[in-house]
């Protein structure tokens, strides 16, 4: 098992990605830290530590997000990103708050199982190619069986019989050595594969209800015979095939199962987007409104600690990790119900980005946009130049658009870069093998329309 990450180490991971918010990087370190001290200390203590979930407030395009799920990568956690807006009040319109640990259960189960298949991946691959060796060259009688037979006075048939299966044996040999060399590649072989077509089933179901469609099918699936049908091949694909046929015959399931559920009681990760939608008291309005109260007390036992029923068994949410994130431009974090603002008790602010930032957004992280583009136009053979200068300029224009309109942090990088390079990218598989200077003279131009004209840049960014 690697050495889990120091707080200090954690932070440097997500410098990588995300540009400034130290503080906001500092708090999830900690509380990503605190999971593994958790496990460290006695067990009659263990359970009495509460994870201290997080709020996190800033307006959007300025990393909440990001943070989040890099957090979650770095832990190897399962991890569910959902908008808190999508809740109501059940019985109501959309979705049970359940509904929510029964998907992060569902993405841990495939988690481990992925896991457990990487692990058995190598005899996977041996069973698979005597499986592909048996149908390029069925066997008549193999050597073991004709061996049962060592005396002196054998018959002439078994003699031949022998003669025969030890010559099979060496012509799969000859076979196996072809295979690990690809020579065979571009032959073609019958492989029965399971049909996973079964039969259409609608389902009108309430709210609250919308896992019933796909529990229905799978218990279907599991009542009804097994269909195959036969398909033709090509050996790299039946390779894959039976390597992965035979990976899920060697996990055993319901250790996957269980070691998921302790993954998600222990170490999950939920973040819960635009909770800011949800604040607010009931009396402030009809219509929608008056199911906010409603959409927040519907959360508080999952984030108080319960246990919901999951088709994988009992989940409890004692221990799940929940960051919460807004705007909150309107409402404020003090307009959630107390018994919910009491279960967030850390709160950190994500400051607005600034140019500066914008400079270093597009030129430092690993996934920089530059460095994106950079890759994509290299497809077409085409070299991709930037002025330092011109990203100077690039970062003024963002800033500028996000100050004059609606203030959507470094989301506004994509839209103007997109805009600059749009010429570029329809034409680029005619200049192949071109290099294309970007200039700040050329980023005017590409958006002085843009600058010019307020209304032009409401419209198009």
């Amino acid at each position: 098992m690697q050495q889990p990450l120091t707080p200090a180490e954690i932070v440097s991971e997500l410098d990588k990605y995300i540009i400034g918010q130290k503080e906001a990087k500092r708090m999830v370190a900690i509380a990503l830290r605190n999971r593994w001290r958790r496990q460290q200390v006695p067990e009659h203590l263990r359970d009495e530590i509460a994870p201290k979930n997080i709020i996190m407030i800033g307006p959007t395009g300025v990393g909440k997000t990001e943070i989040a799920r890099r957090l979650a990568r770095l832990a190897q956690s399962p991890f569910l990103k959902i908008e808190a807006s999508k809740f109501t009040e059940v019985g109501y319109v959309g979705r049970d708050v359940e509904s929510m640990i029964r998907d992060l259960t569902e993405l841990a189960v495939s988690l481990v199982r992925n896991e457990e298949m990487e692990i058995v991946k190598v005899k996977a691959e041996e069973i698979a190619e005597e499986k592909l060796l048996d149908i390029l060259l069925p066997p008549k009688q193999t050597t073991a069986e004709v061996r049962e037979h060592p005396f002196p006075d054998e018959p002439t048939a078994l003699i031949e019989a022998r003669v025969e299966a030890e010559q099979a044996d060496t012509t799969r040999e000859k076979l196996r050595k072809l295979l690990r060399k690809g020579a065979l590649d571009d032959r073609y072989v019958d492989l029965d594969v399971p049909d996973k077509n079964i039969p259409m089933i609608e389902i009108f179901a309430g709210a609250g209800m919308e896992d019933m469609d796909f529990n229905l099918r799978e218990m279907l699936g599991s009542m009804l015979p097994k269909r195959t049908k036969r398909r033709k091949v090509k050996i790299p694909e039946a390779r894959e095939l039976l390597v992965s046929e035979e990976s899920q015959r060697l996990v055993d399931m319901d250790r996957v199962v269980k070691s998921a559920v302790e993954r998600v009681e222990h170490s999950g990760i939920i973040f819960l987007d635009e909770i800011d939608k949800i604040a607010g008291r009931e009396g402030g309005g009809r219509g929608p409104d008056v199911s906010r109260e409603g959409v927040q007390r519907d959360l508080l036992p999952i984030v108080e600690g319960s246990t919901v029923t999951t088709k994988y068994g009992m989940v409890k949410t004692d221990h799940i990790l929940f960051i919460a994130s807004g705007a909150f431009h309107i409402a404020k974090p003090s307009d959630l119900i107390p018994e919910l603002q009491g279960r967030f008790p850390i709160r950190v602010e994500l400051t607005s980005l600034s140019r500066d930032d914008f400079v270093r957004i597009l030129k430092e992280p690993e996934n920089a946009l530059i460095a994106q583009y950079k890759a994509l136009l290299e497809t077409e053979g085409v070299e991709l130049i930037f002025d330092s200068e011109a990203i100077d300029e690039l970062a003024e224009i963002a800033y500028q658009v996000n100050s004059r309109t609606e203030n959507i942090g470094a989301r506004r990088l994509h839209t103007v870069m997109e805009k600059l390079l749009s010429e570029i990218s329809f034409n680029a598989p005619d200049l192949k093998g071109q290099s294309v200077h970007v200039t700040p003279a050329y980023v005017r131009d590409g958006l002085s329309e843009i600058i010019k004209d307020e209304d032009l840049s409401r419209y198009i960014l």
